[in-house]
């Protein structure tokens, strides 16, 4: 997540801002303010993953959104 954080405040478009966009009302409501989301993190996230390999961008895909909805429970516990 930090990656990500420090990714989309730079404005770099990697898998972990992309990320961290599509958690950022999750996470702003539990306290860690996203800058600049990115538009459309989901479809672009896909997009990305597909480039990469296209037939492993699904399972990619859900692995990391599922890392990511770990990460906010796990946070919303620690709160």
């Amino acid at each position: 997540m930090e990656q990500g954080l420090r990714d989309v405040a730079g404005g770099v478009d990697s898998a972990e801002a992309l990320l961290v966009s599509i958690g950022a009302p999750r996470l702003a409501a539990l306290g860690i303010e996203v800058s600049h989301p990115v538009d459309e993190p989901e479809r672009r996230l896909y997009l990305l993953l597909a480039d990469e390999n296209e037939d492993a961008a699904h399972g990619r895909y859900n692995a990391l959104v599922r890392r990511l909805v770990r990460f906010e429970r796990a946070l919303a516990c620690a709160r």
